[in-house]
């Protein structure tokens, strides 16, 4: 961890080093000022309040419904200028010209925009008349398309982007200059080098955006380590496997005298919180998904006029993260006590201002998102209270600083229920010490988050925004998970404490291996230098090997399941673990894989691919582990009582077989669709309307509907099981004990 955070943060200051300047003045030739780089920084702010990556993206990342606003301006921008040449010199527009013309006109097109014309001296970027005229023709058009312009209606409705998004021209002329740099950087090739300060990144031949031959190696480098690496984890579990034994399970459930104290019991609230948000988490989802054939309505009602596609997306997200969390977060509160078998004084009253703060940050972030995006914030007070655009760190400043205290004091209710546990020397001592350092990770690095500032260059703000992403979701909550999981077999005597506390010391160390550094792999395009891409394709590789061989894992808890008469009491929440590594292996291996080699994220990056991968790691992994860790709570909460069998068996299947269907006969093949296009004509097309709606495309969207429908009856089911073991309805009239 030590070596890998020093290379993370080594290049980490390369990445502020090399990246993308931002000019003191954009100006002509002639030297007339075009705009100032203030208006470059107040426009990134522009569209960070309407929605920033939850409305298309920018250098790949954010929402799939729009375009990538560079790829398009970029294109755009270059068609200007061929069309003005081919109209001077020809007498006719571009596209009929032959094709000795078109070359001649696309090679001066491509010096016109590769060339780098930043003057580190004065820090001007000087730019042609005619790149100047391009800038306010394009900004015409896209003045048109986020206000009111008459010929982009149709363009809004299939961009979901309502009517006066930007409610002020001023706004608008400032975002379209922030879209003119960060397009600048996608073309513009770095000073010394042959590649653009996005790696040549979005495709598209026009500019003479082309693989690099870095993609090519370092692409072909990361298969060799995944074998590699595939080969030599078989060859441990093949040695190390057999010397695992098996213990004796017990006769009666070993936590079954488990007292329950009053904290403990308070934590039955955050997993109502955590159901019903589950339930807003997939309206919005439909509401979003909805918005991808009827751009502007839900069947006919005009939503987008009180919740606009970028909000609907927004809370979609944010509540997913939201309700995983704090179901992590009160699974460790309800065990903390539970290990040390004593309650500290105030754990309680601690569980319930924990609470309550909690409900605060959910509620006045996702409102303050949806001001944000109404444009009923200046820019200021929409970095503080609003939308912060960046996908998954959406939520304003002070709300980011308010869950950073929150989870702080969840460590501190973690240290001090878990110290007397930890003063003990028992067998189970190391295992509660990884318990600890990972509650101190998940609070800590939180923080990652607060890097960046109201107006940090995109390319910094990324490089920090991916450490949350990546290192904080993906990274130590897996070790939380995977250490918490450990303790409840070691509690049940169903495994070795000291069996388990290997597994989960080698477990933590393969997957960090791969997973600090490999964050860089989603840094690749994001005007990173060409050192990122050759680790991030290394590391995201060994990312991969431990996903493999996931069906050791699966194979394991499904035994556990069935080892005793009183294990079957815990057949649900065990089979949301086998679920767990079942998408590990998919979602995040196989579909992981499958758009993180370079050249593969060069044409996919910003395509539905990646949500096939998201929704299914995401949920399928993080999102199975929460309901698991839930599930488990709820089990020990009343042990005396048998659950109904059939509408806990109906949600898992459907929540499973939903999200499977949701991604193969739907999003996966609008991927793939989108790849090929991307492949043959460029990232512009693949993302624009004329593409996206073609009748084939939309049956593909509407194809959604089927596995959606199952996956939102599952969780469904699963919340009226929840909320049916504090009420009644979800027991069986005999009790486990008789």
């Amino acid at each position: 961890m030590v070596l890998s955070f020093a290379v993370l943060l080594f290049y980490g200051w390369e990445i502020y080093r090399q990246a993308p300047p931002i000019p003191n003045q954009v100006v002509t030739n002639s030297g007339e000022t075009v705009f100032s780089g203030q208006s470059i920084k107040d426009g990134q702010n522009v569209w960070q309040s309407i929605g920033g990556q939850e409305l298309g993206t920018v250098w790949g990342h954010g929402a799939y419904q729009a375009p990538d606003w560079t790829a398009d301006w970029l294109h755009r921008e270059a068609m200007f200028m061929l069309n003005y040449w081919g109209e001077r010199d020809f007498g006719k527009p571009y596209s009929e010209l032959d094709n000795e013309q078109q070359a001649s006109l696309e090679a001066r097109v491509q010096k016109e925009m590769r060339t780098n014309t930043y003057d580190k001296a004065t820090g001007n970027l000087v730019i042609s008349e005619l790149r100047a005229q391009a800038f306010r023709n394009l900004g015409e058009y896209y003045s048109g398309l986020f206000m009111n312009g008459q010929e982009q209606a149709d363009l809004r409705e299939a961009y979901a982007i309502p009517a006066n998004t930007v409610k002020t021209q001023d706004r608008m002329d400032k975002m379209s200059t922030f879209f003119f740099w960060a397009t600048w950087a996608t073309v513009t090739e770095r000073p010394g080098q042959e590649i653009s300060y996005t790696n040549n990144w979005p495709p598209d031949e026009l500019v003479g955006n082309k693989p690099t031959s870095s993609l090519i190696l370092w692409t072909g480098f990361s298969v060799i380590v995944l074998l590699a690496g595939i080969g030599w984890l078989s060859w441990y579990y093949a040695t190390s496997r057999d010397d695992e034994h098996q213990l004796e399970v017990p006769a009666v459930n070993p936590v079954s005298g488990m007292k329950l104290f009053p904290s403990m019991k308070a934590t039955l609230k955050y997993f109502w919180v955590v159901s019903l948000l589950m339930v807003v988490q997939i309206i919005a989802g439909i509401i979003t998904a909805h918005y991808g054939v009827e751009g502007s309505a839900f069947y006919g009602i005009p939503l987008d006029q009180w919740l606009p596609y970028s909000v609907s997306r927004t809370w979609h997200v944010q509540i997913g993260i939201f309700w995983i969390a704090t179901s992590w977060l009160a699974t460790g509160l309800f065990f903390a006590p539970a290990i040390s078998e004593r309650e500290p004084k105030y754990q309680k009253l601690g569980v319930n201002v924990l609470f309550f703060a909690l409900l605060v940050i959910v509620v006045g972030s996702l409102a303050g998102q949806w001001m944000g995006v109404m444009q009923k914030f200046g820019l200021v007070e929409n970095f503080w209270f609003g939308h912060q655009g960046y996908e998954y760190v959406d939520l304003g400043r002070f709300w980011q600083i308010f869950l950073f205290a929150g989870l702080f004091i969840w460590l501190f209710l973690m240290g001090r229920a878990l110290l007397p546990a930890l003063r003990e020397k028992t067998e189970n001592q190391n295992l509660l010490i990884m318990f600890l350092i990972a509650s101190i990770a998940i609070a800590s690095f939180y923080g990652a988050g607060l890097m960046w500032g109201q107006q940090t260059n995109l390319a910094i703000a990324e490089y920090w925004r991916w450490w949350v992403v990546h290192l904080w979701v993906e990274g130590f909550f897996e070790v939380f998970a995977t250490v918490i999981i450990a303790y409840l077999f070691v509690r049940m005597q169903l495994i070795h404490s000291k069996i388990a506390t290997t597994t989960v010391l080698f477990s933590t160390i393969i997957f960090l291996s791969g997973g600090i550094l490999g964050t860089f792999h989603h840094l690749y395009f994001t005007g990173t230098p060409t050192a990122v891409l050759a680790l991030g394709a290394t590391f995201s590789a060994l990312e991969v090997v431990p996903l493999v061989l996931m069906g050791f894992e699966a194979y394991h808890n499904l035994t556990l399941s069935r080892s005793g008469e009183w294990v079957k009491a815990y057949k649900w929440p065990i089979y949301c673990f086998v679920a767990v590594a079942f998408w590990n292996f998919l979602g995040a291996g196989i579909f992981g894989f499958l758009i993180n080699p370079p050249i593969a994220l060069y044409y996919m990056q910003g395509l539905n691919t990646t949500p096939v991968h998201g929704h299914t790691a995401l949920f399928g992994v993080y999102g199975f582990l929460g309901i698991g860790l839930m599930l488990f709570v709820l089990r020990d909460m009343n042990l005396t009582k048998e659950w109904r069998n059939g509408p806990i068996k109906f949600a898992f299947w459907a929540i499973n077989i939903g999200l499977l269907l949701m991604v193969l006969i739907s999003v996966l093949p609008v991927g793939l669709a989108q790849t090929w296009a991307s492949v043959k004509y460029g990232l512009w097309y693949a993302r624009s309307a004329e593409f996206m709606q073609q009748p084939f495309m939309a049956t593909l969207k509407w194809l959604r509907v089927i596995g959606d429908t199952i996956f939102a009856a599952g969780v469904f089911v699963l919340v009226y099981h929840v909320f049916g073991l504090a009420f009644g309805w979800s027991y069986e009239k005999k009790s486990l004990e008789s």
